[in-house]
């Protein structure tokens, strides 16, 4: 297949060009580097089947060549970087999401959108299946990633309705792994980088608030085969007329056009994940306690069941053994 991957200089993107490039695939690689970076495909820059394009997704887009799949990964992820660019997030899930969508639609390409567990908000039931429609704030300063991800999930399946586009839906739940940025701001960079540095560990709130971590390795594998299912088809069988009209009447399984949840159901509270960096560190840093930012979710776990059913996937890797790999990460970055 050739595959282009929005975002594909930041932290999921490259490792998926990674994956995807051990598969034989070809990945066109594309990012405006607001929160990419270039370290991050060094290493894949010259590669016979990899090619970068630095530019906005959010402008004209046009891809010259046949395209089997395009992968929306394009948008700030960490709570630092959407609320230091609260615009540019939203314009990356409104317009960015269409632009792509309809290069997609152009090309008959498979299209993947990487949502999140932010749809869900702060929710109120826990763990969080598919079909729960989430508790969000949309006025709050994270609301502006939480609806950018929910519009960009309302126009994904429009464009599977109505254009006929096939479509896939990811919601990625918290994520970690070598090439995090150090300071961006996420849970688990914050606790490693603080603990090596020997400064004391930001906890927000009382630390009870719990979080479900995934390893980067599990997840973009378990993504892979969310783009990867169904495969066999072709362009004209998926696209074609009797598809479009079977889609209007309500007769088509989209079961793997819904959106699918990826993560790692093992719950944590902060605290406890503070407490293991500082054993796996040897860190003598102590834990210090801050104001819980606004609209903060008191609980994040991912449902896997509809993952375990349609892709035969969960996550592989152990806590423990994922940390130690991202603290080595770490020490060689800070």
């Amino acid at each position: 297949m050739r595959i282009l991957i929005t975002g594909g200089a930041g932290f999921l993107g490259s490792h998926l060009s990674d994956l995807l490039l051990q598969g034989g695939h070809s990945v066109i690689c594309m990012d405006n580097l607001l929160t990419g970076r270039m370290e991050n495909i060094a290493h894949l820059l010259g590669h016979d089947r990899f090619s970068f394009i630095k530019y906005d997704v959010c402008d004209y887009l046009h891809v010259e060549g046949a395209l089997d799949a395009v992968m929306h990964f394009a948008s700030p992820a960490s709570p630092q970087d959407y609320m230091e660019f609260p615009i540019a997030t939203m314009k990356v899930g409104a317009m960015g999401t269409h632009k792509v969508l309809g290069l997609a639609r152009a090309k008959g390409a498979r299209f993947i959108l990487a949502s999140t567990s932010e749809v869900y908000g702060d929710p109120l039931v826990n763990p969080q299946p598919e079909t729960y429609w989430g508790n969000v704030n949309p006025i709050s300063p994270r609301g502006v990633y939480d609806e950018a991800k929910r519009f960009a999930e309302a126009m994904t399946m429009a464009f599977h309705r109505y254009h006929g586009v096939d479509t896939r839906i990811v919601r990625i739940f918290n994520t970690f792994g070598p090439r995090m940025r150090p300071h961006d701001g996420r849970v688990v960079s914050n606790f490693i980088v603080q603990a090596l540095q020997g400064k004391p560990l930001s906890v927000f709130g009382d630390g009870s608030q719990t979080r479900s971590f995934c390893y980067v390795e599990d997840l973009v594998r378990g993504i892979t085969s969310l783009l990867m299912l169904d495969s066999d088809k072709t362009v004209e069988q998926r696209t074609d007329r009797k598809f479009l009209l079977r889609q209007k009447e309500g007769e088509d399984d989209s079961s793997m056009h819904d959106p699918v949840n990826i993560g790692n159901p093992r719950e944590l509270t902060v605290l406890e994940i503070a407490k293991l960096v500082l054993k796996l560190t040897h860190s003598s840093s102590q834990i210090t306690y801050n104001p819980l930012p606004a609209d903060d979710p008191k609980v994040r776990r991912p449902d896997i069941s509809r993952a375990r059913s349609l892709l035969k996937w969960e996550p592989q890797v152990e806590l423990d053994e994922a940390l130690l790999r991202t603290i080595e990460y770490f020490k060689k970055v800070i």
